[in-house]
């Protein structure tokens, strides 16, 4: 071994200059290459923490796993915080126990110093900034909606408008891949942000999704009217179909009935207004009599002056209501009685407003499945239900719906075998590439590889080079120190033997091959002495 070392070492200080920092080059590439292989062998697999996080928030984060001592990576195309997948948890909660991330302040941002000098309408915009990202989380937290975002529009109120403007509010919200919204979330959200803001009608309220897609209607249009009607018409079917199926399924076993309701309302609005007078009550509200009569002969008497100055028979006039009492006239004297009666007769006014969604006609289908019977052996056997079976099934059903023959309603019962259901297939099962463990073996694996790699594919090839090329220095040089032999007896300089080197002890003789190889490697090394040699042959010769 500390042979093939010294030659790989003479070898080596044999090449060029070029040729050796090259080699050394690529040495240190090799050496560098394996060492990164180990290293990434033994880096843990990193996994998402957060995403899509602000700035201040990521830096918060980041500190806090820092003292925590969890070791953590940034992408840095999307920003993301990684983490090893064996300590995603830990960091989680290291981070929930500090309150990170904290997002959004919402009305936190409130706490804070405003400033002495913060004027009425910095004060007002941060209000409603606040309250425009409380509204976000919030709705943020529903189902199926990755991020929401709310714009208030809220008008300045003054006393001294008599054209009050309405607050206005717009929603967009950002779905999950693949998810949608249905109608009743919908209305969720935008009665949601409705409540939160003082006098805003749910008909103001817009909402948006990523796609631009306009997700509300307005209650006054024909649309929003024809789909509130068919909701509650869907609904009444629901409702009669449960029915049916929890009244026949304890009779025909669990899933041996089927049934379908469709349902004809009407959704017509009827307002009347009815005054009716009852002439037979009668009360007197007021009453007016007027009563005259005249008294005497109709000749003047007395002294004259004012008294004896007065109409004859000294008539006057009288009004008098119901229940005043008045002397009767004399005997002498004219009378006339006038009176006024009113009467307030029984009234009754009745404003009627007829409900919408009244059923005009009911259609129900039911298809039972056969009779499941065993037999003396105790096997399962099926059969067909009688038609008296059938005939009390469709009174029960009648009964549960409130079938109506007026109105035309009609059910039909009908037997027939049920396919059987396929058999669920098994969860899959999780593969082996999904375990953690099996990447973290194989990233050793690979880096093991790598390093073997290195050391048996690039190191030794060319350390092997350098001892047979070292070698093959040592026996060239031997060779031309055998030809150069001086003036003590050996041979001229000029000569030179084609022997090769003597053997030494412990080290066989040099074959044909061997001999030829240090000839070519002399020729190639020194030409002169070689050319000088031939020349000398030559000459010799003749």
């Amino acid at each position: 071994m500390a042979l093939v070392e010294a030659e790989a070492v003479h070898g080596f200080a044999a090449l060029p200059a070029v040729r050796q920092v090259g080699l050394m080059i690529g040495l240190a590439a090799s050496v560098a290459l394996g060492v990164a292989v180990v290293l990434w062998s033994q880096t843990p697999n990193y996994s998402l923490l957060y995403a899509n996080l602000p700035e201040r928030d990521a830096s918060q984060v980041a500190d806090a796993l820092q003292q925590a001592g969890i070791p953590y990576k940034i992408d840095a195309g999307s920003g993301a915080l990684l983490v090893p997948a064996d300590k995603i948890h830990e960091a989680r909660l290291k981070l929930a126990a500090n309150g990170l991330p904290k997002g959004n302040d919402g009305f936190e941002m409130l706490n804070g110093d405003q400033g002495f000098g913060t004027s009425q309408f910095v004060e007002m915009a941060r209000h409603q900034h606040a309250l425009e990202i409380e509204l976000s989380q919030t709705i943020g937290t529903l189902r199926g909606i990755k991020h929401a975002r709310v714009h208030l529009a809220l008008p300045k109120r003054s006393v001294f408008l008599r054209k009050k403007e309405t607050p206005t509010a717009s929603v967009v919200v950002e779905l999950y891949a693949g998810r949608s919204l249905n109608d009743g979330q919908v209305a969720s959200i935008v009665n949601l942000v409705a409540g939160s803001v003082p006098h805003l009608s749910p008909n103001d309220v817009t909402v948006v999704d990523q796609s631009g897609n306009l997700l509300t209607s307005r209650s006054d249009s024909a649309v929003g009217v024809n789909s509130s009607q068919f909701a509650y018409t869907r609904k009444l079917e629901d409702t009669f179909v449960k029915r049916i199926e929890d009244l026949l399924g304890p009779l025909v076993g669990n899933g041996g009935v089927r049934a379908q309701v469709a349902a004809e309302l009407d959704f017509t609005e009827v307002e009347k207004t009815q005054e009716s007078y009852n002439p037979e009550l009668s009360a007197l509200r007021s009453e007016q009599v007027v009563e005259e009569h005249n008294g005497g002969n109709g000749m003047a008497m007395g002294v004259p002056g004012t008294l004896s100055n007065q109409p004859p028979g000294g008539g006057s006039t009288q009004p008098q209501d119901q229940g005043n009492g008045s002397e009767p006239p004399s005997p002498n004297g004219n009378s006339m009685r006038r009176s006024t009666r009113n009467y307030e007769l029984d009234k009754t006014i009745s404003h009627t407003r007829l409900a919408s969604g009244t059923i005009r006609r009911l259609s129900i289908a039911v298809v039972l499945d056969d009779k499941r019977t065993l037999d003396d052996a105790g096997n399962p056997v099926s059969s067909k239900w009688s038609d008296e079976e059938i005939a009390k099934f469709t009174t029960l059903v009648k009964e549960a719906v409130g079938f109506d023959p007026e109105r035309g309603d009609s059910v039909q019962i009908i037997n027939q075998s049920f396919q059987p259901a396929p058999a669920p297939e098994p969860l899959p099962e999780p593969s082996l590439l999904e375990q953690p463990w099996v990447w973290r073996l194989a990233k050793q694996v690979l880096g093991g590889l790598g390093v073997l790699l290195l050391i048996f594919g690039v190191i030794k090839p060319v350390m092997r080079n350098l001892a047979e090329h070292g070698r093959l220095q040592q026996q060239s040089q031997a060779a031309l120190a055998t030809a150069t032999v001086g003036e003590g007896g050996g041979m001229a300089e000029d000569q030179v033997t084609l022997g090769g080197p003597q053997p030494q002890d412990g080290l066989p003789s040099p074959g044909y091959e061997d001999k030829l190889g240090t000839a070519q490697e002399m020729v190639k090394d020194d030409p002169k002495r070689v050319a000088q040699l031939m020349k000398n042959w030559v000459s010799e010769d003749g």
